[in-house]
Formats: C-alpha cells, sequence, structure tokens
C-alpha cells in the first residue's frame, strides 16, 4: 500500500447493553482510533446490532434517519406509542417488534402469559404497509407474548378461526383451538412486500428448546402454561403447514398435507413463536439478525476497503462468535485487516481469539471494576480502551509502512 494513502479504519459495534448505545460506542472508539491514528485517517462509524435491542437505533444511526412514531398497543392492548423507522427513500421499513409486544411495558401488571399477543407490531407493520414499503425488516426479541405471531397477523388482516368458524381469543392460550386461516381480508400488500425476521437464536418452535419452554418462564408461564402453550404453537404450526402445502402443487410422490417443518426449524421458537405466522403465511424470510444488519448498512463493502477494523460488544465470550455482532464482522473482514475488540469484559483467551481471527480484545476495565463503575463511564472508557489498543497497531514497527502512517501523524 502507498504510504501516500491514509488508513481506513472500519468502527463497526455493538451496543454495550445498559451502557452505551452501538452508535455511542462507535463514535467513543473512532474517538479513540482518531487518537491513535491521526487526523489523516479515514474513520467509518456503522454502529451495529444482532436484531435485537437497539438494531432500530443502529440502523437509523447509520442511515442518519430520525425515528418515528405512532400510536399502537402494548402486547396487553393497552395504548402506547411505539417507535419505528424508514430508509430515506421510504422503501424499507424497520420495526423492533419490542415497541408493540416488548416485555418492559407490561411488567407493571402481573404477566399474561397466555394472553399477551403481538397485535401491536401488526399496527406498526401496517402503517409501513400503507405508506408504501417494500421491505419490512423486523427485529425480533424481548418479547411478551407466545402467540406464533397470530396477533400481528391479525393486525393486517386475518383472521384464526376454531371448529364453530369463531376468531379465537388473543394471545398464546387459544393457539390450542385454532382449525383454519381466512386470509381474505388480509391487507392487500401483506404477501407482496419482502419480510426479513432478525434473529438471534437458534431455538425451534416446539419442545424442550423451544419457544414456550425456554422463553415462556420470563414471560409469566408456569409449567401449565408451558405445556399449553407448546400444544398450542404445535397446533398452528400444523394448520399452516396444511394451508401452505393446499396452496402450491405438492411435491412428486408426496402428500399435500405434509408441508414446511416448522417444529423443528432453526430460529421459529425466537419471540414467542414470532417467525411462524408470517413465515407461512407471507412468505417472510428468517435472518441472523447480525447478518440482516451488516446488509442492511453495506458493512460487507465499507470492510472490503479497512486497513484495520475495531467491533466490540458488552461481553466478549463464546457466545459472540456464535452469530452476534463480532462473530459477523471478524468473518465479514479482510484477511489483511487487523480485527480489534474492545468489550466490557473479555472472557475469551488469546488463544481463542488467535483462532477465531481477532488480532487483540481488550476490556474497557481499569483495575477491579463494578459493573455500576463500568457503565457510568463506559463512553471514556470505550474511548480510551480503543485508543490503546489502535496505538499498539499504529506504532508498531511495521504499521507506519503497511497502513500509509507517518511517524507523529
Amino acid at each position: 500500500m502507498p504510504n501516500s494513502r491514509p488508513a481506513v479504519i472500519v468502527v463497526a459495534p455493538d451496543s454495550f447493553k445498559g451502557s452505551v448505545s452501538a452508535a455511542g460506542a462507535a463514535a467513543a472508539m473512532a474517538r479513540g482510533a482518531r487518537l491513535a491514528f491521526g487526523a489523516a485517517a479515514e474513520i467509518v462509524e456503522l454502529p451495529m446490532a444482532d436484531g435485537g435491542e437497539g438494531t432500530l437505533d443502529a440502523l437509523l444511526a447509520t442511515w442518519h434517519r430520525p425515528h418515528l412514531s405512532m400510536a399502537t398497543t402494548d402486547a396487553l392492548g393497552r395504548p402506547k406509542a411505539a417507535r419505528y423507522g424508514s430508509s430515506a427513500d421510504g422503501r424499507v421499513g424497520i420495526i423492533e417488534a419490542a415497541e408493540g409486544n416488548g416485555l418492559p411495558d407490561v411488567s407493571d401488571v402481573p404477566l399474561q402469559p397466555l394472553r399477551a399477543d403481538s397485535h401491536g407490531v401488526g399496527t406498526i407493520a401496517k402503517r409501513l404497509l400503507d405508506d408504501g414499503a417494500e421491505e419490512i425488516l423486523l427485529c425480533i426479541g424481548g418479547s411478551a407474548s407466545t402467540d406464533g405471531g397470530t396477533g400481528l397477523l391479525t393486525a393486517l388482516g386475518a383472521r384464526f378461526l376454531d371448529a364453530a368458524g369463531n376468531p379465537v381469543a388473543p394471545g398464546g392460550g387459544g393457539l390450542g383451538s385454532i382449525c383454519s386461516v381466512d386470509t381474505s381480508g388480509l391487507h392487500p400488500r401483506a404477501a407482496t412486500v419482502q419480510w426479513r425476521i432478525a434473529v438471534d437464536v437458534d431455538n425451534p418452535l416446539c419442545g424442550e428448546r423451544g419457544a414456550a419452554a425456554v422463553f415462556g418462564p420470563q414471560k409469566g408461564a408456569g409449567p401449565a402454561d408451558i405445556e399449553l402453550l407448546d400444544a398450542g404453537l404445535a397446533n398452528l404450526a400444523r394448520v399452516l403447514a396444511d394451508l401452505a402445502a393446499g396452496t402450491r402443487p405438492p411435491a412428486e410422490g408426496k402428500s399435500g398435507r405434509q408441508g414446511p417443518p416448522y417444529l423443528s426449524t432453526p430460529g421459529f421458537g425466537a419471540a414467542g413463536g414470532l417467525p411462524l405466522a408470517l413465515v407461512a403465511l407471507l412468505g417472510a424470510e428468517t435472518v441472523p439478525g447480525a447478518e440482516l444488519v451488516a446488509d442492511a448498512v453495506g458493512l460487507d463493502a465499507a470492510l472490503a476497503r479497512a486497513d484495520v477494523v475495531l467491533t466490540g460488544e458488552g461481553c466478549l465470550d463464546t457466545q459472540s462468535l456464535g452469530g452476534k455482532v463480532v462473530d459477523a464482522v471478524r468473518r465479514l473482514a479482510p484477511a489483511s485487516a487487523p480485527v480489534l475488540v474492545v468489550a466490557g469484559t473479555v472472557q475469551l483467551s488469546a488463544a481463542q481469539c488467535r483462532e477465531a481471527g481477532i488480532t487483540a480484545a481488550v476490556s474497557i476495565a481499569r483495575g477491579a471494576s463494578t459493573l455500576p463503575e463500568l457503565t457510568a463511564a463506559a463512553d471514556i472508557l470505550i474511548e480510551d480502551a480503543a485508543a490503546h489498543i489502535c496505538s499498539a497497531l499504529a506504532f508498531d514497527s511495521a504499521a507506519p509502512r503497511s497502513l500509509g502512517l507517518h511517524e507523529n501523524s
């Protein structure tokens, strides 16, 4: 690389949960990188997320777009204001599902795991459809509901009916009574737009690792509730599989009633089975959350130019390498670019980092620190840690030649 070309530093962190947003972390890391690499360096900030909490803010920050607001309902049907987003041309709409079925919004009353639903999420989706969005990015996580996405589809005009042809009650408690689905009143654009659902877990819909068994307890479900919800999701999956099979020619040598393997599909257990109805009725695609965000913000193209890559999150551990932001960044980074990680805590050994393709990782902690202490000063600590780790690279004896840096730059 010619010495005359300034170094390109791509900064693409996740949020530090409970401390700093992804945009705030990116800005802090960029300041630290600037101290190390000098004013001539080109620093590209791309706040990231894994599809859960903070994804809406990360995407809007990257697109330099404000959030939009509208009236919807929480998981118990009570009025609330929700945030959502849209690209500058209005083509892509962004929904963080917890704005319409989030657990924190219903924590002021006893949890109702059989009643909570995703109708409020569907209200936001309807607004985006009415406004002409061609693609909807649905970021799920932090939900209070286990309704298989029936509430969302109900808000878009679908009807889930019992044996007598009557609509079943909202929430997961009525899923076992569903015998058919009436889609005649579905929003006219619901099945024509592209739906992409960001998931950050690989749990299947049902069973020991399913939506009810794993995530039901945090939503207030006891053993009897879990059994009822799990059976209800399985019933809904069978009904939807039959419906899907009936809308296309059966595969050669197969019965039209077999349908897709909804019960065991990885990721369908996310957010109370929310992907189920959207995939079955609208042809939605489930995508690992970090990959969806990476695609939406153009991470691949940015990293292709990078001389140094800086990423981070609250805790760097083995889960970080299994579909989280750090994993997406290190996989997309060019082999020639060092990958540096700044984290609240680093639980991977140097050998594990090296094996994963991470050049170096540092914690923001300055000696022994409590979580409240780290949280209170996270912004400053992230900047300082980024400056430290970048300085070690920038002033390495080979770095000025390989990165186009100059002494005292």
